[in-house]
C-alpha cells in the first residue's frame, strides 16, 4: 500500500482528520496536502450536478474524474504516477469526510454568472 493509499483508508476508518492523518497526508503530499486540508476546512469544496469545485485563490477548479483544470495538474504533475494537485486532494478528503457543500445545480450554468 503506498502512502495515499494509506492516509486515505485511515481517514475512511476514523471518519475525522485525527493529527496522524493530517500527517500522513502532509507526508505523501506536502504543500498540496497543507492546501487540500485548508480547503476543506473552509468549505471550500463544492459538488455541482455536473462537476466537483474548489474554491481556489485565484479562480475556481472543475474537478472530474481525478483529474483538475489546474495549471499544476497540467504542467507539474503525472497522474500516471499518481500525483494529484491539491484540489484534487481537497475533493477525496471532503468525500471522506462528508465535507462537500452540494448545489443542486449545474455549474455549467453558475459558472457564467462568475
Amino acid at each position: 500500500m503506498d502512502t495515499a493509499e494509506a492516509w486515505r483508508a485511515a481517514l475512511a476508518e476514523a471518519g475525522k482528520l485525527a493529527p496522524d492523518i493530517v500527517q500522513q497526508i502532509v507526508d505523501a503530499h506536502g504543500k498540496r496536502g497543507i492546501q487540500a486540508i485548508e480547503a476543506v476546512s473552509e468549505k471550500r469544496v463544492k459538488r455541482y450536478r455536473d462537476f466537483d469545485v474548489v474554491v481556489g485563490y485565484d479562480d475556481e477548479y472543475v474537478v472530474e474524474d481525478r483529474g483538475c483544470t489546474c495549471k499544476d495538474s497540467h504542467y507539474n504533475l503525472d497522474p500516471d504516477e499518481g500525483e494529484r494537485c491539491w484540489h484534487v486532494l481537497a475533493v477525496d478528503i471532503a468525500d471522506a469526510l462528508d465535507e462537500v457543500d452540494y448545489h443542486d445545480m449545474w455549474y455549467s450554468d453558475v459558472r457564467e454568472f462568475l
